[in-house]
């Protein structure tokens, strides 16, 4: 018995041997350019995975610590910097898949791995030998000869230990830890509950006659929906953006406008398993608590000192630069509405589940624009080649499509992207259509970032798009609309920015958040230059060019509805700030809450804010906190920038190129955006350009 005991422990070694042999984590990976094999790679391989990859952190953190040599930017800094590459590959992976294809099992995963993740990173940043040695480094920098990136990754890890918390006495950091664990495993959480409340609510519709007004492919959209639920002979529509936002444009049913809306505005507000306002509440006064520790008044004050407005103050003078004009704006456009409401007898007053839809025939009857009518000539790859087009006559770069290259889900696409010369630049994915699986909205993200390994290796990219763009429908290709023509040309501006990062380092490949909107909404720019949109509009059927008739339209309609739309984008960075200038770590009441603020604002009743707090998902579970204004900031930059091409006479004038990529796309955060920005303007932004894009003056 002894013996048989004995030789059972004596192979467990070799059973957990095996085990990592066969995680294909711990393996080269052999696919092309090293992408991730997603074929190979199962559920099960995350937890090993992510503590193998803890564990070997740990042993070069202390390798770092226990070392007896003075603390160098070498020996500290950069030994750092790269002391965590299996934990960077396993934790970029799954935390794309949390987002774009996940199930229960990921779920679950997410959830246990969160509290144990924010164990992980407070035991290095709270670590007092390594702190200690950062001190010194930092303290002796002038000492040592860095050139400018190093001299910022040294500022980027000095500043991401003290503002951890890493000079704290230790009463403070054990509280430090308490809230940061918290605070993780309750963000895991408003994203679970969100996901499950899209997923959950559905307008099922039995009557033929209730789907007067929406256009054909809508309908056709619609009895897919309820084929695939299992209802065939009706037709459903959803809380995904090609679902629901098109059926307010287009429904003559008025109830059933108000319920899809009512569905959609009340998601995380139902007092069940899924809702969502204790989180909130929670959540920011946590956030209150670890910014008070920190020394800083308010979240929102820790959060601005990295972003380019500063301060609160900052961002509130912006905002409210603009709410003014908006709301000015919406009402002339609420008044519109009204009038043709009445012209047709109606007998209604414009309410939530109104605007888009009389909207929509406010803007038919004054440019005899149709967005319907627009949708053949978007077939989505077309519009996605339009995309490449324009960065290969700015950059030169080239897209070339690879079917070798392992992808997550069969609807992704792979492309390789090469320099002008033929050179390999990084891997380029795209994810468009939703899936119960994966979050709203749309987003860039990498699989592996750009950077150099220690030996100056250059390490390119693997890049994601991933997007909730309509299906396609019977034998039609999936045709978009022409704000998600937009939205494909944004993300895409995103992907720009990480696939030209040609920095040294991980640490200093981010910039602020109200900067890093510029390289994508720039891109907006061109979607809808006439001379571009004769490259990729045409029609799925006959391949005709979009007529000059219709690019007219789209030009002469470009700033119409603006007032609604930057309403409501305005409404919720408020709010979002609203939230996080809180000064007291106490929970409060979330609906009270939220009905002050936008009272205070003046927003207009007909205009909920684009976001309400109990599904926020930007604000408390995707790194916006306190940042929801950048958008808009960033407007004025890309507004300004655009200018730039404009200024020299060609929307894709080379010199202004090659500048915009050397000082913009490649640079990652070696220096601050204001510095970014003024070294390829030659001067600060200004706001006009901005206020005229958006014909609020």
């Amino acid at each position: 018995m002894v013996t048989r005991v004995f030789l059972a422990l004596a192979a467990i070694p070799c059973l957990v041997a095996q085990a990592q042999e066969r995680n294909p984590f711990l393996q080269e990976w052999k696919t092309p350019f090293q992408a991730p094999p997603f074929n190979e790679i199962k559920e099960e391989h995350f937890l090993p995975a992510f503590k193998e990859g803890m564990a070997r952190q740990k042993q070069a953190v202390d390798a770092i610590i226990n070392s007896n040599a003075k603390p160098t930017f070498k020996n500290t800094i950069e030994a750092y910097e790269w002391s965590s590459p299996l934990l960077e590959r396993v934790g970029s992976v799954f935390s794309n898949l949390a987002g774009a294809e996940t199930n229960e099992k990921l779920q679950a995963i997410n959830r246990e791995l969160a509290p144990m993740l924010s164990a992980h990173n407070d035991d290095l940043r709270l670590n007092e030998k390594l702190w200690q040695r950062v001190k010194v480094v930092w303290e002796n920098r002038s000492s040592e000869k860095l050139n400018a990136e190093q001299s910022r990754l040294l500022e980027r890890t000095y500043k991401s230990f003290t503002r951890a918390g890493a000079g704290l006495s230790d009463e403070a950091k054990e509280k430090m830890r308490e809230i940061n664990s918290e605070l993780s495993s309750l963000s895991v959480k408003f994203g679970d509950n969100i996901l499950a409340e899209n997923n959950r609510f559905r307008l099922v519709i039995d009557s033929e006659k209730d789907l007067a007004g929406l256009p054909e492919g809508l309908i056709a959209q619609g009895a897919a929906a309820a084929k695939a639920a299992g209802l065939e002979g009706k037709w459903v529509y959803t809380l995904q953006g090609p679902s629901i936002w098109p059926f307010l444009t287009y429904s003559e049913n008025r109830e059933f406008r108000k319920k899809i809306l009512e569905g959609y505005l009340s998601r995380g507000d139902k007092g069940d398993e899924y809702d969502n306002k204790a989180i909130t509440s929670r959540i920011a006064a946590l956030r209150v608590a670890r910014a008070n520790l920190l020394g800083y008044k308010t979240w929102a004050d820790f959060i601005l000192e990295e972003n380019m407005a500063k301060d609160p103050k900052g961002v509130y003078g912006l905002l409210e630069l603009l709410w003014k004009p908006a709301m000015e704006k919406a009402r002339e456009e609420l008044a519109e509405q009204q009038a043709l409401a009445d012209a047709q007898n109606d007998y209604i007053k414009i309410a939530p589940w109104d605007w888009r839809f009389y909207s929509e025939k406010v803007r038919k009857s004054k440019f005899d624009m149709d967005e319907s009518e627009l949708k053949p000539y978007f077939a989505i790859d077309k519009a996605r080649d339009g995309a490449f087009m324009v960065a290969a006559k700015l950059y030169g770069i080239t897209f070339h499509r690879r079917n070798d290259i392992p992808v997550y889900h069969q609807e992704v696409q792979a492309f390789e992207v090469k320099e002008k010369n033929g050179r390999h630049l990084g891997l380029f994915l795209v994810d468009f259509h939703p899936r119960p699986g994966k979050r709203g909205g749309a987003w860039c993200s990498a699989y592996r970032g750009a950077k150099k390994d220690e030996k100056g290796k250059q390490i390119t990219p693997v890049i994601v798009n991933v997007c909730n763009f309509t299906r396609p429908v019977g034998d039609a290709p999936a045709l978009l609309t022409l704000d998600e023509v937009r939205t494909l040309f944004h993300e895409f501006g995103h992907a720009l920015h990480s696939l030209f990062y040609a920095g040294s380092y991980r640490g200093i490949a981010g910039t602020p958040r109200d900067f890093v909107e510029l390289p994508s909404q720039i891109m907006e720019h061109w979607a809808t230059e006439p001379q571009v949109l004769k490259t990729y509009a045409r029609h799925w059927k006959t391949g005709e060019v979009m007529p000059d008739a219709q690019i007219e339209k789209i030009q002469a309609a470009d700033k119409f509805g603006n007032g609604f739309i930057k309403g409501e984008y305005l409404a919720a960075s408020l709010l979002d700030m609203d939230w996080h200038t809180l000064t007291e770590a106490r929970e409060l009441d979330v609906t009270a809450f939220e009905k002050q603020s936008l009272e205070k604002m003046g927003v207009l009743r007909e205009i909920p804010p684009r976001y309400r707090t109990t599904y926020f998902n930007h604000i408390w579970a995707s790194g916006y906190s306190a940042g929801y204004y950048a958008y808009i900031w960033a407007a004025v930059l890309d507004s300004d920038a655009y200018q730039a091409f404009k200024e020299a006479g060609d929307i894709f004038d080379q010199k202004t190129a090659d500048r915009f990529r050397k000082e913009i796309l490649s640079r990652g955060g070696v220096q601050d955006g204001a510095t970014l920005y003024k070294n390829f303007r030659g001067r600060d932004p200004k706001v006009e350009a901005l206020l005229d894009d958006l014909g609020l003056r």
